[in-house]
């Protein structure tokens, strides 16, 4: 029987609980909580701040069995001011100090650390890394802060403790957005204008705005999907600068045309009877030349015709161009009558 529970509620965990409940509740909810996730929430600040405190007495043997015994306020009436959990009275040096009477022979009281510093040790005892916290293992990545939360443009606020050791100032991130380009887009060239969104901070204010920016960009001839094109330090404001941003071409479907490589294809449909007798067709290509085709037939289903330096240009050589290929597609019936069968066991 515990005096009291307020500190296990904290952490949200049973009064007869082990040590690795208190560590794993502890963790989650500093990480939920910790001031570089929430900025702007001094109720995330104040919750940060009680269960750092809670951590520190009830992962504390002797601590927590004084506690259990006596709760936080047994005896308080015989210290000024007694114990104020989740309040701050300033120390030098940045410590933070509560104090209660605990009742025990000769009285006695808890002193507390920055929560900052209690995190940093918790941390080093998680990680087993002698001289770095841990902190950007935690919260890179997928298990906390998401990296464009992580980055916030501004930098974190320098802790008293000294031992902490600062991670390095990471890199800017980079964003991809899709980008689509005709096929006539990609075989002519264009020059594209893209508006942005970006978030950037106020340097009076501090306080986060949305600004448009206009991207100018020119497509070479012959460019393929896939190609980046790349804008440095455009995107939204991090700790590190600004991200760089890159359009990753992709090509809408064409109508007439796919694209393989430096190639076009095309693809000419005839029924079963022009396959056999013969056939004319007049086809354009993406540059609005035209090609008659003449056939007397037959035709094999899916042969193929190449016309060379008729396709894409190439991006690196633009006076150079892949082939037109055009395949020949026969439509079989999907039935025949008795008679045709009869008239084409004849023939053939």
């Amino acid at each position: 029987m515990v005096a009291e529970t307020k500190l296990y509620d904290v952490l949200g965990v049973k009064p007869n609980c082990s040590d690795d409940d208190i560590k794993k509740a502890y963790k989650k909810m500093a990480l939920k909580h910790h001031p570089d996730k929430n900025q702007n929430s001094p109720e995330s600040a104040e919750k940060f701040k009680e269960v750092s405190q809670a951590f520190e007495i009830l992962s504390d043997p002797s601590k927590r069995k004084t506690y259990d015994q006596y709760g936080l306020d047994g005896g308080a009436g015989s210290m000024p001011g007694g114990f104020n959990f989740g309040g701050a009275n300033s120390m030098p040096g940045g410590g933070v100090r509560y104090e209660f009477s605990s009742g025990s022979p000769g009285g006695g009281g808890f002193s507390f650390s920055n929560p900052e510093s209690i995190f940093s040790e918790f941390l080093r005892g998680q990680s087993g890394m002698g001289g770095g916290d841990g902190f950007e293992d935690l919260f890179s990545g997928g298990g906390g802060i998401p990296r464009a939360r992580q980055n916030s443009g501004r930098p974190r606020p320098a802790y008293s403790s000294e031992s902490r050791q600062r991670a390095q100032t990471p890199e800017p991130t980079t964003v991809e957005r899709p980008l689509e380009v005709t096929l006539e887009e990609l075989f002519n060239g264009t020059h594209k204008k893209m508006k942005i969104k970006r978030k950037l901070f106020d340097e009076v204010t501090g306080k986060r705005t949305t600004q448009e920016k206009v991207l100018e960009m020119d497509i070479k001839p012959g460019l393929k999907k896939g190609s980046k094109i790349k804008f440095k330090g455009v995107g939204d404001q991090e700790e590190g600068g600004q991200q760089d941003l890159h359009f990753v071409v992709t090509e809408k479907p064409h109508a007439l045309f796919t694209r393989d490589g430096d190639d076009i294809h095309y693809t000419v449909d005839l029924e079963l009877k022009e396959a056999l007798t013969g056939w004319k067709r007049t086809i354009t290509t993406i540059d609005r030349k035209q090609i008659s085709l003449d056939k007397a037939g037959p035709t094999q289903p899916g042969s193929k015709e190449i016309y060379p330096n008729l396709g894409m240009p190439l991006s690196k050589k633009p006076d150079t161009r892949g082939d037109f290929i055009v395949t020949y597609n026969v439509k079989f019936p999907t039935s025949l009558t008795p008679k045709q069968k009869e008239e084409l066991k004849r023939i053939l």
